[in-house]
């Protein structure tokens, strides 16, 4: 019988260690190989950066900046080893002595759990397992340790543990750490300040000096003492580090900045290299962007739509902080590169990430009538070509649109039914109905009359005249017609401030652009784009139209911005039924845009024009993002001609004629006739060519549009 016995206690005993044979020979099959650490690439932070080399923002799932050994400050290496594993250098991996006195703490303590694990263990658990706390995983952990210590170095082990540490506030590894929590590199911190950041490991949230600073003056404190304790630093360094105070600093960079700009240079980065390299691959993506521009593109908007709300919205209404949803858009270019420089994309990414600026289509009003009157320049018109601000009305007569007469009292001659079938009459109208009989080209487009636009788009013709917005970067589909003329097709913002840079640009056209280069994490270059360029209008037609579209800033429906304190031109834009708001516009540095509407393009509201919207904005805007930058004027080319004009005929005037003014032609355009022979001095005939009272503009509420 005790035979028998024997015999089960044998089997058993055989059969126990064969079942754990098995299954340590399963557990070791699992475990992850460690020579994935011979090319040793952590989770890396993308970082962002504007055209002058400021960092905009990082993208990450692991915020972590690898830093060899040589570049972490011996007092931060020696402060890890000291509150984490004192005893690194002369254990295998396994610490018998940390265990022991890691449950002995813990049986006397009766509390949170202290924990046995050597650096080598933190970090086989940090990179190879999961987190999960089960007999399987402490088991492979002990098997990785003791591989990661056969296969590297001490220095290797302990630069890879730097790097790879959860240190709280989203900072992965030491460098992340010093970054967030005190706005500097590893290599120059303090020895207060490394041993605030190797207290952290143990837990991270409850010593962080930036959520529980008493906390986090306390682990440092037990730090120091380890440190003198084990001779790394006198007596005298524990006592002047521990009077150090605690200086927190987060990196400036503003939470959201340039959010919409940065989608988009994400948007054009994915199909190329994938979300796990952007966010993952430490790539240097280098771009356009001016963080001063954007924080000046940032600001105009804001206080603008504020101040829209603020006039639209009852006063009972706005105690009750009635939420609105008024958008905005804004874009600006470099006109000479077509870099971007700020982009907003709407009122606020967080709620909304469509992006406005670039992909919103919308009727652009009067805003587009300077590639109008550009294709009008370039075709024989000047500023004072004598154009014919009257009603008119058009017949669709089956085949096409004619001019059927200059007066509304031949609409009492159509039937009804036709009156009232857009598809068959057409009866466009001047803002306010006002019109002003002859008037130069200079006055109707400071005005923004769309009679003498429409007159001008049907001499030169729809067709050719979307040749020119087209050779100007208007790519969206414009009808053929002569409702072009007041805006009628749907456009983009930066289609819009593409073409106005043209004429910025003295006629050369640029494609714009974000990102200028792409690095990987090792600094090699992977992408790089430099500007793209052809020439679409001649110089001279460029610098007429730009000293016209003065003219709309000093006189006309831009009077706003007047206020910006320097040369500018630009145009304002208006939809017939006040849904959309534009102003285009620039400087010789800058070509910006504002647009302002309700994405359900619910009305604006009376007079809520571009010229007393979005006008403003882009104001304000540009003399903060130019706040720097030198005041320039525009620079006539070769080939333009200043004359002395009659402003009322246009005709060359004589030095003591009301109103005379110098305007510029291409050479050989210029008017070779007096309106009075320079030795009279004749009265001014009952029908001569009239000029719209500027006292009308002053709101710009002579706004045009369609």
């Amino acid at each position: 019988m005790k035979n028998n016995r024997f015999v089960w206690i044998i089997a058993l005993v055989l059969i126990f260690f064969a079942a754990s044979s098995a299954h340590l020979r399963g557990l070791v099959k699992d475990i992850p190989s460690i020579h994935i650490l011979d090319d040793y690439t952590p989770s890396l932070v993308t970082k962002v950066y504007d055209f002058r080399g400021n960092i905009i923002t990082e993208l990450f799932t692991e915020r972590r900046t690898l830093t060899p050994l040589k570049d972490i400050p011996i007092d931060l290496q020696n402060a890890i080893l000291s509150i984490e594993d004192n005893d690194f250098f002369k254990h295998w991996g396994i610490s018998p002595k940390g265990i022991t006195r890691a449950a002995i703490n813990n049986a006397l303590k009766h509390r949170g759990l202290q924990g046995g694990s050597t650096i080598t263990q933190q970090l086989a658990k940090a990179i190879f397992l999961t987190p999960e706390r089960t007999f399987n995983r402490k088991i492979k952990e002990l098997l990785l340790t003791v591989q990661l210590e056969h296969n590297f170095t001490k220095e290797e082990i302990l630069q890879y543990y730097l790097n790879q540490i959860y240190f709280g506030s989203g900072a992965y590894g030491v460098e992340a750490a010093s970054r967030i929590y005190f706005s500097k590199h590893t290599k120059d911190l303090n020895l207060a300040e490394c041993a605030m950041i190797a207290g952290l490991p143990r837990a991270p949230n409850y010593y962080s000096p930036l959520n529980n600073p008493e906390r986090a003056l306390a682990r440092r404190a037990t730090v120091l003492r380890k440190m003198r304790e084990l001779k790394y630093i006198t007596e005298e360094e524990e006592k002047q580090a521990n009077a150090f105070p605690i200086e927190t600093q987060k990196v400036g960079i503003p939470v959201g900045l340039g959010a919409y700009f940065i989608e988009y240079v994400r948007l054009q980065l994915e199909p190329k290299y994938g979300n796990q390299m952007i966010y993952k691959g430490g790539l240097s993506i280098h771009t356009t962007l001016d963080i001063q521009a954007q924080l000046a593109a940032e600001k105009a908007m804001g206080e603008g739509l504020t101040a829209f709300d603020s006039e639209r919205i009852p006063f009972f209404e706005l105690k009750k902080s009635t939420p609105t949803s008024v958008q905005g858009s804004l874009i600006a270019l470099d006109p000479k590169t077509g870099a971007i420089r700020a982009m907003v994309g709407g009122r606020s990414f967080k709620e909304s990430q469509f992006n406005r600026a670039t992909s919103a289509k919308r009727q652009p009003g009067s805003s587009f009538k300077p590639i109008i009157y550009t294709a009008a320049i370039e075709n024989g018109f000047s500023p004072v070509s004598v154009l014919d601000d009257r009603p008119m009305i058009f017949v669709n007569d089956g085949r096409d649109w004619r001019l059927s007469s200059r007066t509304t009292d031949f609409l009492s001659t159509l039937p009804p039914e036709d009156l009232k079938d857009p598809m068959k009459v057409w009866v466009p109208e001047n803002y306010n109905n006002k019109y002003f009989g002859s008037v130069l080209l200079r006055s109707a487009l400071e005005h923004s009359l769309n009679m003498c636009s429409i007159q001008l788009l049907d001499a030169v013709g729809p067709a050719r005249a979307i040749e020119y917005a087209r050779k100007m970067g208007i790519s969206s589909p414009l009808t053929n017609t002569l409702s072009l003329a007041l805006g009628s097709s749907d456009v983009t913002l930066l289609e819009m401030t593409r073409a106005m840079s043209v004429l910025a640009s003295g006629g050369i056209a640029t494609e714009p652009y974000a990102i200028t280069r792409v690095e990987d994490k090792n600094g090699r270059v992977l992408e790089e784009n430099l500007p793209r360029e052809q020439e679409a209008l001649s110089p001279q037609t460029s610098f007429i139209m730009t000293h016209l579209l003065t003219g709309v800033v000093k006189r006309g429906t831009g009077v706003a911005a007047r206020a910006l304190g320097r040369p500018c031109a630009g145009k304002t834009g208006t939809t017939n039924d006040f849904t959309d708001a534009w102003f285009v516009g620039f400087t010789p540095q800058l070509a910006a845009g504002v647009w302002v509407g309700y994405d359900d393009r619910t009305q604006l509201g009376n007079k809520n024009t571009g010229g007393r919207i979005s006008c403003p904005i882009w104001t304000n805007f540009m003399r903060d993002a130019l706040v720097n930058e030198q005041v320039m004027n525009f620079t006539p080319p070769d080939g333009i001609v200043f004359t002395l004009v009659d402003p009322k005929t246009g005709l060359l005037a004589l030095s003591k004629t009301p109103g005379a003014y110098l305007e510029a032609f291409t050479k050989g355009a210029e008017p070779k006739d007096f309106y009075a022979k320079p030795e009279e001095d004749l009265p001014i005939p009952e029908e001569n060519i009239n000029v719209v009272p500027n006292e009308t503009i002053d709101d710009g509420s002579v706004e045009g549009g369609f």
